[in-house]
């Protein structure tokens, strides 16, 4: 099979730090050679990716008007180029504009929900020959509403990267590990530490600029080495799987309707328990009571840190090997890819 994936101009594939859409797109690459397919990849030009095939992204901005158009072309030259069997698309769904009505499968997978209006464009002139792909149900629910065919097919981890760690110390501490915003709940992981009188270490980049700048300043850094709270700067992947591996319970208690959220699953991977809220997709991630718990609440929040001895953290880490795989969700791709050739 003659796959050619595509990513969005703005990071490299493989990403220099963070970058998740970037990582998955990487790995795809990776296991589709070793599995004999042919592979190409458009991306941003310094993209290292093992592939058969590789074609840059002249232009570097994805909601730039010019480099729109500079990048469909650049498409329509690689299609042409590597004459594909399937073109799996994570970039702007317009680049694929000159190519919904011809008979060549194509699939557009989206990392949070589309506009219904672009969904239901597309479809209109692709007819059967696009299918699309959400990274949960969540995300599906609502680019159905724009119709075409929808399939959930989570991110994933390698969890070979990732150490098991059967137990953990009796003093271990809860993990906030995400970029330090207010959607992504720091202020009430801080609040639960406190209430359960648990240390807390925060992961991730903060920002110094803008409303991020503001919570950073205001409402993150004066609880900073005080009551167990510690902040420990951004951390590349060795340092991830030890932070994670070592801690009671990853805790993020997102504000938001959270599309998918990698560092779930590599929580999952390393044995750790996750304490987040029942927003977006995590109710497809966490299983109550098993895998961790979810809560709309900090009472809620502070009472799962007192059940956190129920849970088995070799649950978590067959959670995360029977849903949250590369071994897994690489084979549903292939299956997908087979049923739209047909």
């Amino acid at each position: 099979m003659r796959i050619l994936l595509t990513a969005d101009p703005e990071i490299p594939v493989p990403p220099g730090q963070y970058g998740g859409i970037e990582r998955i797109i990487d790995a795809l690459a990776s296991h589709y050679g070793k599995a004999a397919h042919q592979v190409g990849l458009v991306a941003h030009p310094d993209s290292r990716a093992q592939v058969d095939a590789f074609f840059a992204w002249p232009g570097a901005r994805s909601q730039h008007v010019v480099d729109l158009v500079r990048n469909t072309r650049a498409l329509r030259l690689a299609i042409k180029s590597f004459q594909p069997d399937i073109v799996h698309s994570f970039s702007r769904i317009f680049y694929l504009a000159p190519h919904l009505w011809s008979h060549m499968p194509k699939m557009m997978s989206y990392q949070r929900a589309p506009t219904r209006r672009t969904v239901r464009m597309a479809v209109r002139f692709a007819r059967n020959r696009l299918a699309f792909t959400g990274c949960s149900e969540h995300v599906c629910r609502q680019g159905r509403r724009g119709g075409g065919r929808w399939h959930a097919i989570h991110n994933f981890v390698d969890v070979d990267k990732y150490t098991f760690q059967p137990s953990v110390a009796t003093n271990a501490p809860l993990v906030f590990l995400s970029r330090i915003e207010r959607i992504k709940g720091a202020h009430t992981a801080i609040e639960v530490a406190k209430q359960s009188r648990k240390r807390l270490l925060i992961a991730g980049n903060h920002f110094d600029e803008g409303e991020a700048g503001d919570y950073w300043r205001n409402v993150i850094r004066p609880e900073l080495g005080k009551n167990g709270i510690e902040y420990v700067g951004p951390v590349d992947d060795r340092q991830k799987n030890l932070l994670l591996g070592s801690a009671l319970a990853l805790l993020v208690p997102v504000e938001w309707d959270e599309p998918f959220g990698i560092v779930f699953a590599e929580s999952l991977a390393c044995g750790t328990p996750v304490l987040s809220t029942p927003r977006g997709a995590l109710p497809e991630i966490v299983r109550q009571g098993t895998d961790g718990f979810l809560s709309n609440d900090t009472a809620g929040l502070c009472r799962a840190v007192g059940q956190l001895g129920q849970i088995r953290r070799r649950d978590c880490r067959q959670r995360a090997e029977d849903a949250f795989s590369s071994r897994v969700i690489v084979q549903k791709y292939i299956e997908l890819y087979a049923a739209l050739m047909q």
